[in-house]
């Protein structure tokens, strides 16, 4: 007897085809779906190697489906990628921020319209090959839990999740680590079993985000958004720049000028386009302001709790409080390199327990 009708998302990579794979073994009625969101004819990268969703990993996903003698969709995705993903990616570096996509993917795409594709199919669940766990609490309800693997844990990504889809939800490698995940794919005979991990942003061609904005953005648009290096806190000027598109916060390398001293990008300012570098000791900040917060679980004013700052950083305590636009942080340690536009995730232990957008 099945245990339900599952929609699991296909990325043709190897974490996705063992969910499906196991969610066959586990007597499940299974569905496979690949979201095409991008043409890479368009970019630099070379299709299937480190990529998702590419005509290759279509290809892919497809044979994997066909093994594993599953229903196989592809769906269609590239108007609404555009609008939901790589519109606001530009818009934030244009405006001095660092976008995290893959979070807007998860919001729009991923945990949006393919549970609109759940209901159609008439599945009971959408299963995707996150590295999180979903765990029931002592009332029975779904938390989403970090994964296993430390090192693979993408629960980052996840805090824009409504909560009352969490029951349909299904994160079948959640429990496994990488070498484990690869282990069974090849006990399984899946071709994608040795498949090279997909990297980085996927959009983003090998030459890298200022050369992928500027082949999206008029010429004249970013002509506008050249500047002044500025020194951090004097004003001395250093330099001129070619757009603020080109530096991140924390950067040093490739800033466009020559100095003895290694300096870091601590500041982006949009409104008249000025990069201010500066020592290393302006990056580290105590409290953090954080906007448009969306949370999985209730948070005590005050309450100590873990915050991510970024996808690959290590979690820091800090005091979580309420504010008119969102949420601040005091931590307990300064925190290097705070980013507008990533994303300040927070944990209770092991539970996601949501998160805001970074501001300053």
């Amino acid at each position: 007897m099945s245990k339900g009708r599952v929609l699991v998302a296909m990325s043709g990579g190897v974490d996705s085809s063992v969910a499906a794979a196991m969610l066959v073994e586990q007597g499940y009625d299974v569905v496979g779906a690949t979201m095409q969101v991008w043409d890479y004819s368009s970019c630099d990268i070379t299709e299937g190697s480190g990529t998702c969703c590419s005509s290759i990993d279509v290809d892919d996903a497809r044979s994997v489906a066909d093994k594993l003698g599953i229903p196989f969709y592809v769906l269609n995705c590239e108007a609404k990628f555009r609008t939901a993903v790589i519109d606001p990616f530009l818009k934030s570096y244009l405006a001095g921020q660092t976008p995290l996509p893959c979070v807007n993917c998860n919001t729009y795409l991923k945990f949006d319209h393919l549970i609109r594709k759940m209901k159609e199919l008439d599945c009971d669940y959408l299963a995707t090959g996150h590295y999180a766990q979903l765990v029931c609490d002592s009332n029975g309800l779904a938390q989403i839990h970090t994964s296993n693997d430390d090192w693979k844990d993408q629960t980052y990504f996840l805090f824009t999740i409504e909560k009352d889809i969490l029951p349909n939800l299904l994160f079948p490698i959640g429990h496994m680590t990488k070498p484990e995940v690869r282990a069974y794919a090849e006990a399984k005979g899946l071709l994608v079993a040795k498949k090279k991990d997909s990297m980085g942003i996927c959009f983003v061609g090998d030459k890298g985000y200022d050369k992928f904005i500027e082949s999206q953005v008029p010429a004249e648009v970013l002509a506008k958004k050249s500047g002044l290096l500025k020194r951090y806190p004097s004003g001395q000027v250093m330099a001129e720049h070619r757009g603020i598109h080109h530096y991140t916060y924390g950067q040093s390398k490739g800033l466009g000028m020559t100095h003895h001293e290694k300096l870091f990008v601590v500041k982006i300012d949009a409104t008249d386009n000025t990069v201010w570098i500066g020592d290393e000791k302006y990056l580290f900040k105590n409290e953090v302001e954080a906007v448009d917060p969306h949370l999985l679980g209730p948070l005590t004013d005050g309450e100590t709790v873990q915050v991510k700052i970024r996808y690959a950083g290590k979690s820091s305590a800090a005091k979580v409080f309420k504010t008119e636009r969102g949420l601040r942080f005091e931590f307990a340690e300064p925190q290097r390199a705070v980013t507008p536009g990533q994303a300040a995730v927070i944990y209770r232990g092991r539970h996601l327990l949501g998160g805001a957008w970074i501001t300053l």
